[in-house]
């Protein structure tokens, strides 16, 4: 990510990071541009100077600045467009923010076509080895992969649970008028449970007794805030009946593993969604090296009234890329026949891999078998 920093402040006079609270936003910004003034607008008086005299904060950085939390002083924005249009200096700001729904709507009122946008997630596995490749994949799918419970050597249960409070209490609050807040944590629950599963929204609204609307706009909020995406089935030109809904995937294990109850890394190896687990991991590592390489996110998934299924398919236009994900560690044939029966089907399909629970990464049955601890670079450097 910090090359593609770089080389995006080279080009355009802003550049615009987001991503959910925690996942390292400031500290890649202020390594990268260790000279640039750093400001957090979360600072009351800072907040409170920004938005009474826009003209008057920006004047105090002649040479731009690193703004933390955007978001927080929207008024702001028209003034730097104002400045950035009179100095014509690229990478004059860099700007971040971690609440998409208001940062985005005001960004590209403001700065269209003067800001290049960034998606920084938590740490990927990649970024995790080295002094953390001893961990075992029921370790790693428990802890996650928010950058502080490695720094800080945390408990992953309790640094999730403050994670999720401080969520609700700071986000949801300011977006949703939600009564009682134990409806949301409830359904908070009831969505990781459903982690790489079709999205219900009848289900989720009978079961915590909320319409089917207010179903609609949590799981947007979710979703703009980086705790969920939606992945949408993939339509190819095909005489298939094709499932419609999205399928739900968190962008990270830990959160889920504290929503399930699971406290401990022994409890992943028994539980009984540690495959969902599993599959949503491997899609947060797929995503998290479209973001960290500046690319739009193109993951799909293929399902059919009958029994063709794949996990994810990568469209890249003129082609795509089909790939299934097991937890097992041991390789089977019958592993292999969805993507076989996709590829048959879809003409386009370039690569076929099988994403695994194993260790290593072999040619295997006319596809690549990618072992857990490579899924994200061996997917993408194969584009």
């Amino acid at each position: 990510m910090g090359k593609q920093l770089i080389r995006l402040a080279a080009s355009y006079p802003v550049v615009t990071v987001t991503g959910p609270r925690q996942s390292g936003k400031t500290t890649l910004c202020r390594t990268i541009f260790p000279n640039k003034k750093y400001v957090n607008l979360e600072s009351i008086a800072e907040r409170n100077f920004a938005s009474a005299d826009p003209r008057g904060f920006l004047s105090r950085f002649p040479d731009g600045a690193i703004l933390d939390e955007i978001q927080r002083v929207p008024e702001l924005l028209s003034e730097i467009q104002v400045d950035v249009d009179e100095r014509k200096t690229n990478g004059r700001y860099i700007l971040t923010g971690s609440r998409n729904f208001d940062l985005m709507a005001n960004v590209s009122q403001s700065l269209a076509g003067r800001t290049a946008l960034l998606k920084l997630l938590p740490f990927s596995y990649e970024e995790l080895k080295g002094e953390f490749s001893g961990l075992g994949q029921n370790e790693i799918l428990y802890t996650g992969f928010y950058p502080r419970v490695y720094d800080q050597k945390l408990n992953p249960s309790e640094a999730a649970s403050f994670y999720i409070s401080t969520y609700i209490e700071r986000d949801v609050r300011s977006i949703l008028n939600v009564k009682d807040l134990s409806v949301f944590e409830l359904f908070l629950k009831l969505c990781a449970g459903r982690t790489a599963q079709l999205v219900n929204l009848n289900a989720l609204s009978e079961e915590i007794g909320i319409s089917h609307n207010t179903v609609k706009q949590w799981i947007s909020v979710l979703e703009e805030s980086y705790i969920i995406r939606l992945v949408r089935p993939y339509h190819a030109n095909v005489n298939k009946r094709l499932v419609k809904s999205p399928k739900m995937y968190f962008l990270d294990t830990g959160l889920v593993c504290f929503l399930l109850g699971i406290h401990t890394s022994e409890q992943v190896e028994s539980h009984p969604l540690r495959g969902a687990l599993f599959e949503t991991f491997a899609f947060s590592e797929l995503l998290k090296a479209e973001y960290n390489s500046a690319l739009n996110d193109n993951m799909y998934f293929y399902r059919d009234q009958g029994s063709l299924e794949i996990d994810f398919v990568l469209d890249y236009g003129s082609t795509c890329e089909a790939l299934e994900v097991k937890s097992s560690k041991t390789l089977h044939p019958d592993f292999m026949k969805n993507v076989a029966s996709f590829s048959t089907l879809i003409q386009a399909t370039n690569n076929k891999f099988l994403l695994y629970g194993g260790e290593e990464t072999v040619a295997y049955m006319g596809a690549t078998a990618v072992g857990w601890r490579n899924f994200a670079s061996a997917i993408h450097t194969s584009v």
